[in-house]
């Protein structure tokens, strides 16, 4: 995404933080937090980030949960204009990467609204690491040639989508915030013809230390998300490698 104000001097920067883990922040990231004043994030940014804010800036949290207690956006909105306003350099710290399902529009244009120059430095979404954890790559030659990132869930309730398009053999999709919806998408995408066999492989805490890798199908997929705690994304038409459900194993006999 362009940076829009690249002639001014940002009021405002927003930062991916990525899935969790601080090895995924890009060196423009880290630069960012270490010269902010005020850092406003999220609830899924990882423990290793959040330790790379300076002690001096000041820290507001402002996480939003699915279907759970949240920061109304217009609060966030207001936070980010009024210290902008009173000339502080403000980092908004978002999990992932700020432009995929990180409402990041309705906050460029409050500040827009007020007149605050802004720049965005993307970071690597959840859907990059958990591939990488599984030990897959989301496109392959003879397999897709698309890939598709989709939401569990909008502002109205389950959200729907091209279930026809993604029912079809060969198909890849991250599906984010899709625990609660696990169900909903099963059905939608059988009832459309997909395979009750169609690999998934569902990635809890993608990145970070509590990591969990579960291997599962179409048809099993809702009774493994009931199995998930921590925010997770669901690879539609990917299976595990064996090393990396062998690393979860391992991981968890450690616990």
């Amino acid at each position: 995404m362009p940076d829009l104000h690249s002639h001014l001097t940002p009021a405002v920067t927003f930062v991916g933080a990525g899935p969790g883990a601080a090895a995924h922040l890009t060196l423009g990231a880290f630069r960012a937090l270490q010269e902010a004043e005020v850092v406003i994030h999220d609830r899924l940014v990882g423990d290793e980030v959040l330790a790379l804010i300076p002690a001096a800036a000041l820290r507001i949290d402002m996480g939003k949960e699915g279907f759970g207690p949240s920061a109304a956006q217009q609060a966030i909105n207001a936070a980010l204009v009024a210290h902008a306003m009173a000339g502080r350099r403000v980092v908004r710290l978002k999990g992932g990467d700020c432009g995929i399902f990180g409402r990041l529009d309705e906050e460029m244009e409050a500040l827009e609204a007020a007149g605050l120059p802004f720049r965005i430095l993307p970071g690597v979404t959840s859907a990059s690491a958990a591939a990488a954890a599984i030990g897959q790559s989301l496109t392959r030659r003879g397999r897709n040639a698309a890939l598709r990132i989709v939401t569990g869930h909008d502002m109205a309730g389950f959200a729907e989508q091209d279930w026809r398009g993604l029912a079809r053999e060969g198909e890849v999709a991250a599906i984010y915030m899709g625990k609660k919806s696990a169900r909903f998408i099963q059905g939608r995408l059988m009832m459309h013809g997909a395979n009750p066999a169609t690999p998934v492989a569902l990635v809890e805490n993608a990145s970070r230390p509590d990591q969990r890798i579960l291997a599962a199908t179409l048809a099993t997929l809702p009774e493994a998300a009931r199995d998930l705690s921590g925010p997770a994304v669901i690879l539609y038409g990917l299976a595990p490698r064996a090393a990396a459900l062998a690393a979860t194993e391992l991981n968890e006999a450690r616990a």
